[in-house]
Formats: C-alpha cells, structure tokens, sequence
C-alpha cells in the first residue's frame, strides 16, 4: 500500500473511531430511559476499533491513535518516517468525527458544548473530579496495557485472526476502568477532536492527553521487546 492509501484509512478510521465512541456518550449515555450508560459507551469504543481493524486493518495496520503509532514504533513494529504521516491523518479524521458529531448533536433542541462534548479532562473536568496526578497515572497506565495487548495479539506468534477481537475488547475494558477518572483518552486523537470544538478548558487540558498516552505506548513497545526470541535467547 502507498502512503496516500494508508493515510485515506486511518483518516476514515479514525472518523469513525469519534463519530462511534464520543458519538454513543454525547448522543446515547443518558438518553430517557434507554441511556446506554458507562457500560454501553465503553463498548462501543470497543466495537469501533474491532469493526475498523477488520475494514482496513490489511491497508494500514488499523492505528487510529498517535500513541498506537508511536508503541509499534517503540515495539520495532513500524518505521519512523510513518509516524508523522499517520499522526496527521489520525487528528484530521477525529477532526472530521467530532465535526459530524456537532452538526447531529446540534439539531437538538437545548444542545450545549457546555456538557464537554465527550472531552477528556482532570480536576472540575474529570467525570469523578480526579486530581491531574490521578489522571496522568491512569492514562499512562492504561495506554502501556492497551499497546501490551495490541502488541501480544499482533505478534506472530499468536492465533492467527484474532487480534481485532482482543484488542476491541482490550479497549473496552479500559474504558469500564476509567471513564470515571478522565472520560478515558488512551489516544491524543481522540481527545483533539472534541476539544477543538468544545475550546476553553479543553484544550487548556489537551497536552495531558498527548504526553500520557504516548508515554504509556512508549513504555509498552520497550517492555515488549522483552518478549521478542531473541531476548529470550
């Protein structure tokens, strides 16, 4: 696959990681009486990367998150000239998500960016009013998990076919830990596209969103070279 190629699908991939995750918190969560709740959202967080990494895992991996490009890259699983291209293409498709998302969200009657638009936050901002520590632990720790499972079920060494399977549900169980603690990033894209919308305190708070989730992923492509043949030799 050419470059254009996979920037073309982890920019759609990424639209549809936004418009399906901070599309069921924003439009679906609370919804009179049948809200689908913490549980339903962190699903579909999970449904939306499983469902994308079978659509376009084979043209370009399936990324959908900075902090994923940069663990494989940590991993000595992707190369370094592909970072910026993807990260690129990932932040203009959660643009694009979060675009559609507001134009929806919008023709309802009463609706406010005043609610966080699915924005990820600490402090007044954090869904359970976690401190700034908290939340950079929680982030990074999830995000080292996340890439650990990404990277095992990638590997080839494992079953084959199954990678989508455990790495959306991987993803969803992050998100039943701490969408409570910072509406759960785990992805600097998917934090970017909502502030950019929602502005003020959002994006005030952005640069947490970038600096843990790549620092986790980071940690998890060191460890997981651990695991490699060689090491164990």
């Amino acid at each position: 696959m050419d470059m254009k190629q996979k920037m073309l699908a982890e920019c759609l991939g990424t639209l549809w990681l936004v418009l399906g995750c901070c599309g069921s918190a924003v439009l679906a969560a609370a919804f009179p009486d049948v809200g689908i709740g913490l549980l339903g959202v962190s699903l579909a967080f999970g449904l939306t990367v499983l469902t994308m990494a079978y659509a376009i895992g084979h043209v370009s991996g399936c990324h959908l998150n900075p902090a994923v490009s940069f663990g494989l890259w940590a991993g000595g699983r992707f190369p370094a000239n592909e970072l910026a291209p993807y990260i690129i293409a990932q932040v203009i498709g959660a643009t694009l998500g979060a675009g559609i998302l507001f134009l929806i969200a919008s023709g309802q009657d009463g609706f406010s960016l005043s609610g966080g638009f699915a924005s990820n936050g600490f402090a007044e901002h954090s869904p359970g009013g976690y401190d700034l520590i908290a939340v950079l632990i929680c982030e990074i720790v999830m995000t080292l998990f996340f890439l650990l499972i990404i990277l095992g079920a990638t590997d080839d060494r494992a079953p084959k076919g199954f990678a989508p399977i455990a790495i959306g549900l991987g993803l969803t169980l992050i998100h039943l830990i701490s969408i409570p603690v910072s509406n759960t990033s785990v992805n600097p894209a998917r934090s970017t596209g909502p502030a950019l919308f929602v502005g003020d305190w959002a994006l005030s708070q952005l640069w947490l969103f970038w600096i843990a989730p790549i620092i986790g992923a980071i940690m998890a492509g060191i460890i997981y070279r651990s695991f490699t043949p060689s090491s164990l030799d």
